[in-house]
């Protein structure tokens, strides 16, 4: 099994590297884990204080959850992956059977914070991106998927998706084999990781 983790800041292209990379590989050889999925369920919190939680912290990964299944899955076995919504901060009770795969990518914004994990992955990759990019990405993600305001999202980049970038997730980036400037756009990036997970399936 080829475990591959793509981590960077928040807006700076993962998702759709990780989705044009997926788009060339067959789909039943490759499972993704979201960092995203792996968030702590705070509904015993109530909402006002669900809202302020800061997602940009390591504490706020399960990461413990997060590496049993990634070992259940070099163990051939099914995993029941978490649901979580960022309108209710919480688990769904719902949750996503993943088959093990010959290739499994973990990505989110801090997948590269953890020692454990990090010693689990074959490959390392960082996806780096202007702030300026970054946070217009944010808003408009944040305004349209998670029904925050201008105001709202600013207040939060000041708060806590800056400093929490430069604390936490830019540092991770000397752990990186792979670093891809400006996301998404970078074609020859994509192509080249495409290139070297088809390599491996072969």
């Amino acid at each position: 099994m080829l475990i591959i983790g793509i981590a960077g800041g928040t807006g700076s292209g993962k998702t759709t590297v990780v989705r044009k990379i997926m788009e060339h590989l067959p789909h039943n050889e490759l499972a993704l884990l979201p960092q995203d999925s792996y968030y702590k369920d705070s509904s015993h919190l109530p909402l006002e204080e669900r809202l302020d939680i800061n997602f940009d912290h390591p504490d706020s990964i399960e990461w413990e959850l997060l590496y049993k299944h990634l070992s259940e899955l070099k163990q051939g076995q099914t995993i029941e992956q978490p649901i979580y919504s960022y309108l209710t901060c919480t688990r769904a009770k719902e949750t996503i059977p993943v088959s093990p795969c010959k290739v499994v990518i973990v990505e989110g914004i801090l997948v590269l914070c953890n020692p454990l994990l990090r010693r689990t992955m074959d490959l390392k990759v960082f996806v780096d991106a202007d702030p300026d990019d970054r946070l217009i990405r944010v808003i408009n993600r944040d305004i349209v998927e998670r029904g925050r305001s201008v105001n709202k999202v600013m207040e939060r980049y000041e708060r806590t998706l800056k400093p929490m970038h430069q604390q936490f997730i830019e540092p991770t980036k000397r752990f990186a084999d792979i670093i891809v400037p400006q996301g998404g756009n970078n074609e020859i990036a994509i192509n080249i990781l495409t290139h070297y997970i088809l390599t491996h399936l072969k």
